[in-house]
């Protein structure tokens, strides 16, 4: 089946600039054909994500401070990834950084748009396995706490809304369907 964009764009401004993050405002004709505005948030680096799971079926959570949300947050270790770098070497360096683990096996376990109606952004994450664990180095903006819990576990956190972050609810719920760990 083909699909067809059913937008078209009349202008594009761009409104804001930083390192991380551009924003647009589009000047439209929507699927109606009537004149209207999109804005869209253009980042400029992968989301990734990294679960770790070890032998026993044991993953690590990070937990830290969301300054959008102002509340507290429990996710699989994520971070940025430099788009002209390999994501898997990206996802190996998040993971040293927040839990200071190395994984000998890496498998993709999902791609993701995170919040499609309003931005580009591309997580990819990864589910590391054989786990060695060594010391972790947080970057300065980090205050991590980190908690080692069956998979199990963190699948009943999705469950009960203590675990919101997108790509975590995603990664946790595909990873106990494939590991066989699901209820």
């Amino acid at each position: 089946m083909t699909y067809s964009n059913s937008w078209k764009t009349l202008r594009i401004k761009k409104i804001f600039d930083s390192p991380w993050i551009e924003l647009e405002l589009h000047d439209v004709i929507n699927p109606s054909g009537k004149e209207g505005i999109y804005n869209v948030v253009k980042f400029k680096h992968l989301a990734i994500g990294i679960l770790p799971v070890d032998e026993a079926g044991y993953t690590y959570l990070v937990g830290q401070w969301r300054y959008p949300l102002h509340q507290y947050s429990w996710e699989i270790p994520e971070g940025g990834g430099n788009l002209d770098i390999d994501p898997l070497e990206s996802a190996k360096r998040e993971l040293m950084e927040e839990t200071g683990l190395e994984a000998k096996k890496y498998e993709e376990l999902l791609k993701m748009h995170t919040s499609n109606s309003v931005t580009n952004e591309l997580a990819i994450v990864f589910l590391a396995q054989e786990l060695e664990q060594k010391q972790s180095m947080p970057e300065e903006t980090e205050d991590i706490t980190i908690r080692k819990i069956h998979i199990k576990e963190a699948l009943e956190m999705v469950i009960r809304g203590e675990i919101t972050d997108s790509i975590s609810v995603a990664a946790i719920l595909k990873a106990t369907i494939l590991l066989g760990y699901h209820p």
